[in-house]
């Protein structure tokens, strides 16, 4: 029988278990998905079935930098009491190392790899703590970083995992990059930047903001050249709000990210430039259940 991505995402809806795990399950069952079921409880890995699909938006941006790679990324659980936990936080700073050591491009793949030095799979590593923590737990996504010769990495958390940021940059010379790649990462943290120049705005952004400001040009009733005059001034107060680069530099608002870089530069007599950034915000575009903290213990408690 052919193990369709329709009866992969059912019986990982059902058991919880990762995307690897189930394929093999399904597999191994010809297709039977209670037989599937059957094999994955065998391995323990549908034992947190019941909690599966729960909603996860608590938990921590964790961030893990060693030598020329850094990871950042976000473990989900279902409250934020849970999320504060001493043994949550260490299963998340695992994972982070975990990833680190990892080869996976995407949360799938890496669920249906071996946990570090274990015959086991992470994803039989996350059934383990919803078991043991009694909530649904979710690594949501990841990003990682091997930077070159010339890279150096660094991170900032905020709010005990709220917000995580991951920079790397690139220059002449190491010594003084991790510094500065620090001071960029708190920046980002504070002011949300969406890209790191104008030139990586998409095409759909730029319609989309060009749109919106000429409507509101015309809306004043002045001429057609005075308008576009007032559409280019909105499109550049865009990229100075949007791009990393463009932004007034928080520690030094008559300056921006970019004349910081220069300025540091200057200063150290090398050249920065910051390759790329990550930037995570807990629970973002997750619909968060309501409760009252009272509840959130109770719910804990059963």
């Amino acid at each position: 029988m052919t193990i369709t991505p329709q009866l992969i995402k059912e019986l990982r809806e059902q058991t919880g278990a990762g995307f690897g795990d189930v394929k093999s399950a399904l597999t191994e069952a010809n297709g039977n998905m209670e037989e599937a079921t059957k094999i994955l409880r065998k391995k323990g890995l549908a034992a947190a079935g019941k909690k599966a699909g729960r909603v996860t938006a608590e938990g921590a941006v964790v961030a893990h930098v060693e030598g020329h790679t850094g990871v950042l990324v976000e473990v989900n659980c279902e409250t934020d009491f849970v999320g504060r936990n001493e043994v949550f936080q260490r299963f998340a700073a695992e994972v982070a190392r975990a990833v680190a050591q990892s080869r996976a491009n995407s949360v799938d793949e890496f669920l249906a790899e071996k946990w570090p030095g274990s015959d086991e799979t992470v994803s039989q590593k996350v059934a383990e703590q919803i078991a043991s923590i009694k909530e649904n737990i979710s690594v949501r996504r990841f990003a990682r970083y091997d930077a070159p010769q010339n890279g150096v990495i660094n991170s900032y958390i905020h709010g005990g995992g709220k917000i995580g940021v991951m920079v790397e940059v690139t220059g002449t010379c190491r010594e003084h990059a991790g510094e500065i790649a620090k001071d960029v990462a708190m920046h980002i943290a504070a002011a949300e930047p969406r890209f790191l120049r104008r030139e990586d705005v998409t095409e759909k952004d730029l319609q989309t903001e060009r749109e919106i400001a000429r409507d509101a040009a015309l809306k004043s009733g002045k001429p057609e050249n005075i308008v576009e005059k007032m559409v280019s001034g909105k499109m550049e107060k865009f990229y100075g709000e949007a791009c990393l680069l463009e932004q007034p530099y928080i520690k030094d608002d008559k300056s921006t990210v970019s004349q910081y870089l220069a300025k540091r530069g200057k200063e150290s007599n090398c050249e920065f430039v910051i390759s790329r950034f990550t930037r995570y915000k807990l629970g973002e575009g997750i619909e968060k259940r309501s409760e009252d903290f009272a509840a959130e213990v109770a719910s804990y408690m059963k």
